[in-house]
Formats: C-alpha cells, structure tokens, sequence
C-alpha cells in the first residue's frame, strides 16, 4: 500500500511539473506538437528509472557508507548526464525524426531539474530502492501525463482563430499552464 501512495503522490497529487514546478523548460519547449511531447514524456521516463537506480545505488553503496555526502550533487549530476548520453544516441539511431523534433530539449534532460529533484527526495525522504523506483515511475507518468495534455490543448488552441494576438504562441500557454496546475490542485485532497 506504501508504494501506491508514493505513486499516486509523484503522479498526481505533487506531479513535478503543475505542482513543484520542475523540468518547465522542456514542458514548455517540447509541448508544441503531441508526438514530440510523447518522445520526450519516454525519454524522462527511462532517464528517471535509471537514474533513480543509478543514483540511489552510488548513494547507498558509496556515499553513505564512506560518509561522502557532501558529494551527492556531484555525483548525480554525473550519472544523469551519462545516461542522457545513451538516451541520446539511442534515439538519434532508432527514430531520427523524434530526434530532431526533440532537437536541444533531448541533451536538457540533463540538467532538467525534474529528473534531478526525484533523485534527491528518493534520499531525502530515504525511500528505499522499490519506494525510489516507484516514486521515479509515478514522477516521469506525471511529467508524461502534463506534457501530453499541454501539447493536446496547444494543437487545439492553434486551430482556434479568436486567440487575441497578444495571447497567441507563450503567453497562452503559460496561461493554460497555469490553469492545469490549478486543475491538479484538486488532487491534494486524495491522501
């Protein structure tokens, strides 16, 4: 039942994106176009397993133990930014369109504070491998859930013509962005 709540709580009641406000940069850059929003919705999901494994792994078995805390910025920052770099060439090998299409926000996940900020609650909130698994799980499906959803209201509200030309491109969607984080208020009542 502990792991339900701590999905759940990722996912939907503190989503990383509408509700602590990390990873905004590629949110914002990648939801333009649904297809792009669910490449990069897989991309953090793979990157933020195993970056919840890796880190969790380097911090149990070799921070703690030598008392190295100090290092765990470090430390993640590296494994992180290894694992985009397999993603990386993955994905320029199997799908070359999705490459382009997620063009600089791809090497951003790197530095994207979302997959950063699960690998530091995992510690902070000393869950432990199965508990930072799933919290990662339920994190990444909450990012994957936002961006999809924004991208599917920026398709419709491109279409739509009576868009004033002030609002028209970022400022409506920062404005639907803040609409949606309003909605997944509703789920802090849940647990």
């Amino acid at each position: 039942m502990d792991l339900l709540i701590i999905f759940i709580n990722a996912m939907l009641i503190n989503n990383f994106v509408l509700s602590r406000f990390l990873g905004i940069c590629s949110f914002l850059g990648v939801s333009k176009k649904r297809d792009a929003s669910i490449g990069m919705g897989l991309a953090v999901l793979f990157v933020m397993v195993i970056a919840s494994l890796g880190t969790w792994s380097v911090y149990t078995f070799l921070l703690e133990p030598y008392d190295l805390d100090y290092l765990k910025t470090v430390a993640f920052i590296l494994v992180i930014a290894a694992l985009v770099q397999f993603v990386e060439m993955v994905i320029k090998k199997i799908s070359p369109a999705l490459y382009d299409a997620l063009g600089i926000f791809l090497p951003l996940i790197t530095t994207n504070c979302a997959v950063l900020g699960v690998t530091f609650l995992n510690v902070q909130e000393k869950l432990s491998l199965m508990g930072s698994l799933t919290n990662a799980i339920g994190a990444a499906l909450g990012y994957f859930l936002a961006i999809v959803l924004m991208a599917s209201i920026r398709e419709k509200l491109d279409r739509v013509s009576s868009i004033p030309q002030a609002f028209q491109g970022l400022p409506i969607a920062l404005v639907t962005a803040g609409l949606m984080a309003i909605a997944f208020l509703g789920f802090q009542g849940m647990i």
